[in-house]
């Protein structure tokens, strides 16, 4: 019985993983994607990664609340700070910073699925991957390279394996943000099991040296600073 549902779970992956592709991302299909996989052995050995690198365990037993963030108030930081430059970049983009799916957190599945969907824009602020597509390829490398989150290990994959055989043009450069983001996934503390929220005022500098990341994207053809240059 097991084996079966799990049949069914890939097959539904396959149809979402179409769905995205044809949309160009839809946020509500790759929440299902993520969905998908909440009560899976994926997510369950994902779950028992986390709570193996340093402070996972405590933030997740004390359910650590998803991220909130008052915009207005971050704006109001130093200029180069996380919390300013994160703030900055979801007004520059004109995203919604609610851009989650509300989901509970009352299990550790949850709870580790909605932490990672909440603070996901700030990945991309800390390692200076940009929000194009190779861009969001390399940052979702980290987690998954990280701990395995399942959806985010599935659509790097998925997301090489389109370009390479439908894409060709695009394969070399989307290849090279995974490889870097995977690169800089094994040289940093795990991004996912970061309080963010207690340093919004730290300079970026300062958060990159403390959590080892040497090599940010910012520069990179797929990097932030790039896509956001006039």
């Amino acid at each position: 019985m097991a084996r079966f549902g799990e049949v069914l779970r890939s097959l539904n992956n396959l149809k979402l993983l179409a769905a995205i592709g044809r949309s160009g991302g839809d946020l509500a299909n790759v929440a299902d994607l993520v969905d998908n996989f909440l009560d899976s052995p994926q997510m369950a050995d994902c779950v028992r990664r986390f709570r193996a690198v340093p402070g996972g365990a405590s933030l997740m037993d004390s359910r650590y609340p998803p991220l909130q963030p008052n915009l207005e108030q971050l704006l109001q930081l130093p200029p180069g700070s996380l919390g300013h430059r994160y703030a900055s970049l979801i007004r520059q983009l004109g995203y919604d910073p609610e851009f989650f799916r509300p989901r509970p957190t009352d299990t550790e599945a949850r709870w580790l699925t909605q932490r990672i969907a909440t603070t996901h824009d700030i990945h991309h602020v800390i390692s200076g991957f940009g929000t194009a597509p190779e861009g969001e390829s390399g940052v979702l490398a980290i987690t998954a390279a990280q701990i395995g989150f399942p959806a985010y290990v599935l659509l790097t994959s998925a997301s090489q394996l389109a370009a390479f055989r439908l894409q060709s043009e695009r394969f070399e450069g989307l290849s090279r943000a995974v490889v870097h983001g995977m690169a800089m996934a094994r040289g940093a503390q795990c991004l996912a099991a970061v309080r963010w929220e207690e340093g919004w005022e730290r300079p970026i500098s300062d958060w990159r040296a403390h959590l080892g990341i040497a090599d940010p994207a910012d520069q990179e053809p797929y990097g932030l600073a790039q896509q956001l240059a006039p």
